[in-house]
């Protein structure tokens, strides 16, 4: 059986997606911040954001809905990754929360990769099912609300709560998966931040700048890795912090600004749970066709980075 794992790949088959139905605008956030809707819009790309719910409602919703677009039943699934920075609690980890309310019978534990964290999960899940594993439930969930100092003009306008999910499922052959790229740099940990029982604090220039320059590095590696070039994409999904580093780095990669997807200006920053969010988002407008190739790539506090190129086949 481990000799047959090795030969064998996995796929997306499905997806979901979950938002607090509480919405805050740029308009709202003028009411006790030193700010406005054009300040916000011109240098994020924001118009409004979700709020509320917990980590674990949000996850579970929105797995519940991949779940049953697969049609799976819950029991077949071997695996719940939870990618995540705002776990309900310390201990246990909130994607045991998420397999027991889903009636999942597989394992379950929580990433920590910041907003590269639903890219993490999904290269992981692609080597569990490669090992033996069948069904992989992949979600990215957050409530950075929680850890946002909604008083701090530098990240009140940035944050949002969120959930995407996917389901990954084994198949003969290589799958899905052509290229892909993971990295961290610990040394920059202090440009974006929050103790425990803290708010986030953050350098945001720093990071703008290092953002595009890791995005740009990651992409192209996990392109050279799979052995295509920029022109072959058809999709790039980049995580989404702010438009003008998703410009930046659309520009350096020699991809144009269609093929980019954005849901930035609804939901905010929901760090591991935006680039799920947006491929969904870009899956149910019709935007991505089976054999069309897809660039997912992402960057986050640690600073983390990771990117990945799938042959779309869902």
């Amino acid at each position: 059986m481990a000799e047959d794992s090795l030969m064998r790949g996995a796929v997306i088959r499905s997806w979901g997606t979950a938002l607090p139905p509480k919405v805050v605008t740029n308009h709202d956030l003028e009411q006790t911040l030193d700010t406005s809707d054009e300040w916000i819009v011109e240098r994020t790309g924001i118009r409004e954001r979700r709020v509320g719910g917990t980590t674990s409602g949000l996850a579970i919703e929105a797995g519940r809905q991949a779940l049953d677009r697969a049609g799976w039943d819950p029991s077949t699934v071997d695996l719940v990754i939870l990618a995540t920075t705002t776990p309900d609690q310390q201990v246990p980890a909130s994607a045991s929360t998420v397999q027991n309310e889903l009636g999942i019978a597989g394992g379950a534990f929580d990433l920590n990769a910041a907003c590269s964290g639903f890219v993490y999960a999904l290269i992981a899940g692609h080597g569990l099912i490669g090992a033996g594993m069948s069904r992989v439930l992949l979600i990215g969930a957050e409530t950075l609300s929680r850890i946002t100092d909604w008083d701090d003009r530098g990240t009140a306008i940035l944050f949002a709560d969120g959930a995407g999910a996917v389901t990954l499922e084994a198949v003969d052959g290589p799958g899905q998966l052509l290229g892909w790229d993971l990295g961290s740099d610990g040394s920059a940990r202090h440009i974006l931040d929050a103790d425990i029982g803290g708010y986030l604090e953050m350098d945001g220039r720093e990071v703008f700048r290092r953002a595009v320059r890791v995005m740009v590095e990651s992409g192209n590696t996990a392109l050279e890795r799979a052995g295509v070039s920029a022109s072959d994409i058809s999709l790039v999904v980049p995580h989404q912090a702010n438009i003008r580093i998703i410009e930046s780095a659309c520009t350096r990669l020699d991809i144009p600004m269609e093929r980019a997807v954005s849901v930035l200006d609804r939901t905010g920053n929901t760090s591991s749970a935006s680039i799920p969010l947006a491929l969904a988002d870009a899956a149910d407008a019709g935007r991505i066709s089976p054999g069309d190739l897809v660039l997912l790539v992402g960057f986050g506090a640690g600073m983390t980075w990771a990117s990945a190129v799938l042959r779309w086949q869902p």
